[in-house]
């Protein structure tokens, strides 16, 4: 028997409306350094792990990065982002989706950069337990994205193969992940990337959020 599709989401800008927040406790965290920069240069990289976030900022302004400053500024934004965090909601259809998949026993996972301490707050709005639904945050792999040890991780929680899984990201970091492991990119706008971005880096389909992935689940292997 041929085995059904996987879906494997990640959180922020895909599931849940919650970039921009993410953006606002970077700065937060950021002018607390007494670091300045633009929100615009913030949002290009979120989506990435924290770590890998704070690197490329510091290089990007010539700053010295050191373990220290890195953890002060992980802290400060999951500081900020509890506040931020307060206005988050689920993006148009998500909920419906996810309804949708289980209900069609077609097995679904969480894959997110972000640490459990910001993204309770956002698997909570969504109505997401943890403990009853497979979950993978930073916390867990050695690596965040672009690399791809989260998604893989989720596939092994699911108990099903990565190669040809569905990898559904609002940014090109999860587009580079899904192809670094066979996986399948589905792009969503919701995120704030283009959709020519997210073809570039590899989204075989790409929707405007995930009502609009919904209404097309038969075009990336949701058939019933």
């Amino acid at each position: 028997m041929r085995q059904r599709p996987a879906f494997l989401f990640d959180l922020d800008g895909t599931l849940v409306d919650s970039v921009y927040q993410h953006v606002l406790s970077w700065k937060d965290a950021l002018d607390a350094e007494g670091i300045a920069l633009s929100v615009w240069r913030i949002h290009r990289k979120i989506g990435m792990s924290g770590g890998l976030f704070t690197n490329q900022l510091l290089r990007e302004i010539g700053e010295e990065i050191t373990e220290e400053k890195r953890e002060r500024l992980r802290q400060a934004h999951a500081e900020a982002y509890q506040t931020h965090s307060r206005s988050v909601v689920p993006l148009p259809g998500a909920r419906e989706l996810l309804d949708t998949l289980t209900r069609e026993k077609l097995a679904w996972a969480i894959a997110t950069s972000g640490r459990m301490e910001t993204a309770k707050h956002n698997l909570d709005r969504l109505g997401v337990d943890p403990e009853e639904v497979a979950v993978v945050t930073r916390d867990a792999v050695t690596y965040a994205k672009p690399e791809p040890d989260l998604f893989i991780a989720a596939a092994e929680r699911l108990g099903v193969p990565i190669e040809g899984s569905m990898v559904i990201g609002d940014s090109i970091w999860d587009m580079l992940a899904a192809q670094r492991c066979r996986a399948l990119g589905v792009g969503l706008l919701s995120g704030g990337y283009g959709g020519e971005e997210l073809e570039r880096a590899g989204a075989f389909r790409v929707y405007e959020d995930p009502a609009g992935m919904l209404d097309h689940l038969d075009e990336v292997g949701g058939r019933t």
